[in-house]
């Protein structure tokens, strides 16, 4: 193999090491993050925080490296969190885990620290790491952890968790998993024996040392009780910062907060905050863990003289005037570009970059014409820039790399004086702007990225940049920044969003599964939407073999961009049941397409746009139900309702303010949906009505809540719910009461019901209930004694309460045919007559 050029090396570690803000606003930094900043540009050192989930980190940690220590730090999440649940919407696996990875870069924004992954898949919770590194594929995932360290190359290692479950079996198996990698990797990240193909781009690395940073959740540490001991090193994390304003477990709060979609806002904390590091690895120091790490610039060949220019910009540094030490700044820039260490010129070019810019006020911004764009159309950009400040600056051109283009400008940026300029470009061939972990088809347990440079990151490199070259008192200066798109909104003002590449034409099935509860035809939307003018051409569903549709396709004829059209095909099912999948796909200038279109759009995170294949699965189900209106009362967010609606329940979504044991009565069943009690306040002033539903008649169906120190009243004998649950989406589950109504109709369940299960069979069940629930079904871990609770049924009055742990609000958005058959047996409890309702007296008018 060739060796890369130097340049070629530069180019790729740029990618490696980008630091992508997608849709910011042009990065500015105070007065007092100026000073900040200029600290941090005298330190040379890295720590590397690990652990296995967005809210995994500990942010006040990663608050305290970055800021105090001025420690280049990042926290290193060996998964993106898609296995967890929402509590701000609907979106769950791959849609969640866009969410929770913006979420984290939201919290580094917050504390300072830098964000990446590895291509390990949040699959669920696990009880056995071993479970996990098997599905995980332990050699890519360990791979990915060497690649981390490698070019990251952290000075320190840290572990959130242990590497063994204490006590047994009360750990997530994917937190112990990732500090078993951690512990491994340490080891192999300097041998260019292991993953020799990584070396491509990045050379092996010996971090110094590796800590475990211990905490009480296992009843290990609580910083107090090992101060002093030998092997642990007491820190205080509530130190004070006077040039943010916060003490570090402030600035953690603020991150923490962040973790919206996981409901983790957090309340910052004064005073001190001690905990402790335990030594596992390498250099053991005597008292300071920073002991035998040179962090200054002589670490670097060459770097001293750049210290001492950084050092006299700091000490001269005024935060009324800033710009009187851009000469010291543009000395130590022009050293700087010049040293054979690109790890260090990279990190500390991009550092210094930015306190120039800030030193002087300038404002460099490239803004495009429309938020999305396709290939081959034109791109209208809008310039500006200005300098606030009394130094000499001339902007000379600006490049886009991705357009092979060059703006040659002459300009002379006087003092406060703005620029401004219209360029217009057409757009070559690029590619969509997917999600890379998302391209194409991973497994279980892991993505799949074919691009080496591209693993880690926490999310694509920017679509366009642009790099303003510009002379600052007659010395040369680059600043690179990303093309964005940005409005004027009536009531949030200056709203930024990232620039999208798209497809030419999108095409939508309205639902992810298409449920047939019998031989009838059900009518199948799809929406095709233009990304572009002008875009026409033929819309059509390729089904299973014994699936029709009719017609077999529509003509489509679409003038403007973001124009939609909706086209109903009627699809008839086989006479049996079977599950397949079913495509829609357009044709465009003799090309076909199958993506579809898919907006995540939450205040707290840049909106992300995702292109995912236009695919549903279909199931034909031998289904029967009793009851027909049903009543939903939301919880954390899930779609349980429409997965109803789909095998012909009449769902109603109730509002928790208005409901009354009057308003129920209308209703065959009442649905409580995931976790209503952890996230509903009006629950327990709901209880009773829910009571007085059940005891003249009604079914209430609740579905799992976590567990609470103080349980609210959920049923109307007592239960208590604990931590159980059944990870293994295919263990064996146990009918306890087959002679139960739930059991025996209208649908007769089998174990055959329990097949094609995802992700698990269910969570937080009961483990204490009142001898008047039925048990009535059983099921448990490889290893773990039977869990009973996790559906059980009480008959109250006329009428029936059930709580059920299992995952419903996984299986039936999934069309597992089996959970639809069970649930249905749940809301058909207690109708096998009519009720005299208003909803059934205007059902028979009809």
């Amino acid at each position: 193999m060739k060796h890369l050029s130097k340049l070629m090396l530069f180019c790729i570690l740029l990618t490696v090491f980008s630091t992508v803000t997608k849709a910011q606003a042009p990065k500015k930094l105070d007065a007092a993050e100026i000073k900040q900043a200029l600290n941090k540009l005298e330190v040379l050192g890295s720590v590397l925080y690990l652990a296995a989930h967005p809210d995994d980190e500990n942010t006040r940690l990663i608050a305290y490296m970055a800021n105090e220590k001025n420690m280049r730090t990042a926290y290193l999440a060996m998964t993106r969190g898609d296995g967890g649940q929402n509590l701000i919407g609907t979106e769950i696996r791959e849609y969640l885990g866009i969410i929770r990875t913006q979420e984290l870069l939201a919290a580094r924004r917050r504390d300072g620290g830098e964000q990446f992954f590895t291509r390990a898949n949040d699959f669920g919770f696990s009880k056995d790491p071993n479970e996990t590194l098997n599905v995980w594929d332990k050699d890519d995932a360990l791979a990915d952890v060497v690649w981390n360290i490698r070019r990251f190359r952290p000075d320190i290692i840290i572990t959130r968790f242990d590497t063994t479950l204490v006590p047994s079996g009360s750990m997530h198996g994917h937190h112990t998993a990732s500090a078993r990698l951690a512990m491994q990797a340490f080891d192999l990240a300097n041998d260019p024996t292991k993953y020799p193909e990584q070396l491509k781009y990045v050379q092996p690395w010996q971090p110094q040392t590796l800590y475990w940073n211990g905490y009480n959740f296992g009843g290990r540490n609580d910083g107090e009780e090992f101060d002093g001991s030998p092997g642990y090193y007491t820190i205080d994390f509530g130190a004070y910062n006077p040039l943010l304003g916060l003490s570090y477990d402030e600035i953690s709060s603020l991150g923490r907060s962040e973790h919206k979609s996981q409901g983790f806002g957090s309340t910052g904390r004064r005073g001190e905050s001690k905990e402790v590091l335990m030594y596992w690895k390498g250099e053991k120091p005597k008292a300071d863990i920073f002991e035998g790490i040179n962090s200054s610039w002589s670490r670097v060949k060459g770097g001293a003289e750049i210290g001492t220019l950084l050092a006299k910009a700091n000490k001269n540094y005024n935060l009324s005037n800033p710009s009187v030490i851009i000469d010291d700044l543009l000395q130590a820039r022009e050293k700087l570009v010049t040293i054979e260490d690109e790890y260090w010129k990279k990190v500390k070019l991009e550092e210094l970059d930015l306190v120039i810019k800030s030193v002087l006020g300038l404002y460099l911004e490239v803004v495009a014409d429309e938020e999305t764009k396709v290939s081959g159309e034109k791109l209208r950009i809008s310039v500006e820039a200005i300098n606030r400040s009394d130094v000499k600056v001339s902007l000379n051109s600006i490049d886009f790399p991705e357009l092979n283009q060059k703006a040659t400008i002459t300009q002379s940026l006087a003092n406060n004086q703005s620029f401004r300029k219209n360029l217009e470009f057409t757009l070559p061939e690029l590619p969509n702007s997917e999600p890379y972990w998302l391209r194409e088809e991973g497994t279980v347990g892991m993505y799949r990225v074919d691009d080496q440079a591209l693993i880690g990151l926490a999310q694509n490199t920017d679509v366009l940049n642009a790099t303003f070259n510009l002379t600052i008192n007659g010395k040369p200066y680059a600043y690179a920044t990303s093309v964005v798109y940005k409005e004027n909104d009536r009531v949030d003002g200056e709203v930024y969003r990232p620039f999208v590449m798209t497809p030419p034409v999108y095409v939508n099935i309205a639902e992810s599964v298409l449920v047939f509860a019998d031989n009838s035809t059900k009518e199948v939307n799809v929406v095709v939407k233009a990304g572009t003018n002008n875009v026409s051409g033929k819309v059509s569903l390729d089904l299973p073999s014994g699936w029709k549709s009719s017609p077999e396709s529509f003509d489509y004829n679409l003038k403007g961009k973001q124009e939609e059209a909706r086209f109903k095909f009627q699809v008839l099912p086989p006479t049996t049941q079977q599950e397949g999948q079913v495509t829609a796909k357009v044709t465009y200038n003799g090309k076909s397409y199958h993506q579809g279109l898919k907006v995540i759009d939450y205040k707290h995170i840049p909106r992300q746009t995702i292109f995912p294949e236009s695919t549903a699965k279909v199931v034909r189900l031998n289904l029967e139900r009793k009851g027909q209106y049903v009543g939903y009362i939301m919880g954390s967010g899930d779609a349980v309702p429409e997965s109803l609606t789909q095998i012909g329940y009449t769902v109603s979504i109730l509002d928790p303010n208005t409901i009354t044991a009057e308003s129920l009565a209308d209703f065959d069943a009442v649905i409580i949906g995931v976790r209503a009690y952890n996230t509903v306040d009006r629950m327990p002033f709901i209880q009773p009505d829910l009571m007085a539903y059940v005891k003249q008649g009604g079914t209430v169906i609740a579905q799992y809540n976590t567990s609470m120190r103080d349980q609210p009243e959920i049923g109307p004998y007592p239960f208590q719910i604990s931590r159980d649950r059944v990870t293994v989406e295919d263990a064996k589950v146990r009918i306890l009461a087959p002679d139960h109504p739930l059991i025996n109709g209208p649908n007769k369940i089998t174990e055959k019901d329990f097949e094609g299960w995802v992700q698990e069979r269910g969570l937080y069940f009961p483990n204490q209930w009142d001898e008047k629930y039925t048990a009535i079904l059983s099921s448990n871990d490889p290893g773990d004694k039977p869990n009973d609770g996790g559906l059980i049924v009480g008959q109250y009055g006329e009428g029936y309460f059930v709580y059920t742990g299992y995952s419903w609000f996984r299986e039936l958005p999934a069309g597992v045919p089996g959970a639809f058959r069970i649930f249905s047996n749940m809301i058909s409890l207690g109708n096998e007559k009519p009720k005299n309702t208003k909803l059934n007296q205007i059902e028979k008018k009809r």
